[in-house]
């Protein structure tokens, strides 16, 4: 299938690409098929573009690059959609954005709060909300906090 997106043009998805999120994404509800792009000037950033509203196209990076210590404390009941066999079988990646406010002008910030869990094998993701009171605005130019650790 042929998307026109308005950050990458024309992109041609073949059906294995797609991915499912059941319920969308928080303010994005209405938006169910995704595709992940890889960034070709930084291989730290990927790209979540709808394939449902071809302007919406959504940077995500995996959080423990940015934050090592990084733990997804969520529901299980929340993950069921993704079929998953085990939890080690889940990707999880946080939206990165830029922000413009007095605290970090124009700097990139991650929504650890929020992020997104993937099983790559089924093509399905969900987004979860921590249990954890992680912050939904971490930002990457300050030093890292310090994070509770889970086992």
């Amino acid at each position: 299938m042929d998307v026109l997106t308005t950050r990458f043009g024309t992109l041609s998805v073949e059906p294995q690409d797609e991915l499912i999120f059941d319920q969308g994404l928080i303010g994005l509800e209405h938006c169910r098929r995704w595709v992940v792009l890889t960034d070709t000037k930084n291989p730290a950033l990927g790209w979540l573009q709808s394939l449902d509203e071809g302007h919406i196209a959504l940077g995500v990076v995996s959080p423990r690059r940015f934050v090592p210590d990084y733990q997804l404390r969520a529901n299980r009941a929340d993950l069921q959609t993704l079929e998953l066999t085990t939890t080690r079988d889940a990707e999880v990646v946080v939206i990165a954005s830029r922000q413009a406010n007095s605290q970090h002008t124009g700097g990139l910030t991650l929504n650890l709060r929020a992020p997104l869990v993937i099983n790559a094998e089924r093509r399905r993701g969900c987004q979860v909300i921590a249990k954890d009171d992680l912050p939904v605005q971490f930002p990457l130019s300050l030093p890292s906090i310090p994070l509770k650790r889970t086992a």
